[in-house]
């Protein structure tokens, strides 16, 4: 393993301009760090990461909470973190808080005991244990939220407009021409499930059928999108609005199971655009969400915080994009 000595001296730098590099890689210039961190790759040289944190402080790691590792919508969501990371210097910490308000302290006590320099939460709470440090040191505190926006956080946040993103599902089923529109939300206590049925009524009633929504509240699951499923299908409905992919998964196997098709029956909307999206039968709608550069942008706020740069904006809103495939079409005449 080469030592620094030897980085500083195929670079042309010296061993302070590495460090820097390797740490505060802004504070130097592009020739340079292109330079040193060409150097880098080719010699193999890793940092002694122990020693640096002892020398400043720095654990050089971030914590990332999710609320459910198993929902395939975070896996790119800590991809892109995890490139941002590396690209910044740092490495992540995964903990699945399972929706649990006592998990979520715990590994919060991870940023409080400095074994993480800063915190990402992809929920919609922030840590019951972190609200005086986030009192004591305001905007300088080095937690960001991901996806969950709510301003009552009141931490700099990365997520796309829910609500504007809800009302283009909801806009789409209706140029199709239809009227009777089922909607599966998640849980009344997601902000962004709160947002995403503010704009799905507020599309209705801008076309005059708010009264046409048949509203059921899910949890995000498959499974809590099939009972409601065959609820709505004795409504009538001729399509369903789900608030994940994963819960179009289960109202397309209710819509089977009842032995009607989609679309021709019942169309079907999701909100996500996972990656097995469009190998759905039939291939998903829905709406997708650039999730690898959700979790790049928190880092990047959050490595600004750590840094003390500051941020031009510390709510960042990112495009959504609905995504038309083949399970959703006008209504035609359901089998009986």
């Amino acid at each position: 393993m080469p030592t620094i000595i030897e980085v500083a001296a195929l670079a042309g730098v010296s061993t302070a301009t590495v460090s820097r590099v390797l740490s505060r890689p802004e504070q130097v210039s592009e020739d340079t760090r292109l330079r040193v961190l060409a150097v880098v790759r080719r010699s193999g040289y890793a940092p002694n990461v122990a020693a640096r944190s002892l020398r400043t402080l720095r654990a050089a790691k971030i914590l990332l909470t999710v609320p459910d590792i198993s929902n395939a919508f975070f896996a790119s969501v800590i991809r892109g973190a995890e490139e941002a990371a590396r690209d910044a210097g740092y490495s992540v910490v995964v903990g699945d808080t399972r929706h649990d308000p006592e998990v979520e302290d715990q590994y919060a006590d991870m940023l409080s005991r400095r074994e993480v320099d800063g915190l990402i939460f992809l929920g919609h709470r922030l840590p019951a244990s972190l609200a005086p440090m986030l009192s004591r040191k305001g905007a300088a505190a080095p937690i960001v939220n991901g996806c969950e926006y709510s301003p009552d956080l009141g931490v700099p946040s990365v997520h796309i407009d829910n609500a504007a993103a809800s009302a283009n599902a909801i806009e789409h089923l209706i140029g199709l021409g239809h009227r009777a529109i089922g909607v599966v939300t998640g849980p009344e206590i997601s902000p962004i499930s709160r947002d995403r049925l503010a704009g799905a009524i507020d599309a209705a009633t801008r076309a005059g059928l708010r009264d046409s929504l048949h509203i059921r509240i899910g949890d995000y699951s498959a499974g809590s999108a099939i009972d409601h499923t065959r609820d709505l299908i004795a409504q009538d409905v001729t399509a369903i609005f789900c608030f994940s992919d994963e819960m179009a998964m289960g109202a397309l196997s209710a819509i089977g199971d009842a032995g009607l098709s989609c679309p021709k029956d019942v169309s079907v909307i999701g909100f996500d655009d996972l990656p097995l999206a469009r190998y759905f039968q039939p291939p998903l709608t829905t709406i997708a969400q650039p999730k690898s550069m959700i979790g790049r942008r928190t880092v990047e706020l959050l490595v600004d915080i750590l840094r003390g740069v500051d941020s031009p904006s510390r709510q960042v809103t990112l495009d959504h994009e609905l995504i038309v495939r083949g399970s959703t079409a006008a209504p035609g005449t359901r089998r009986r």
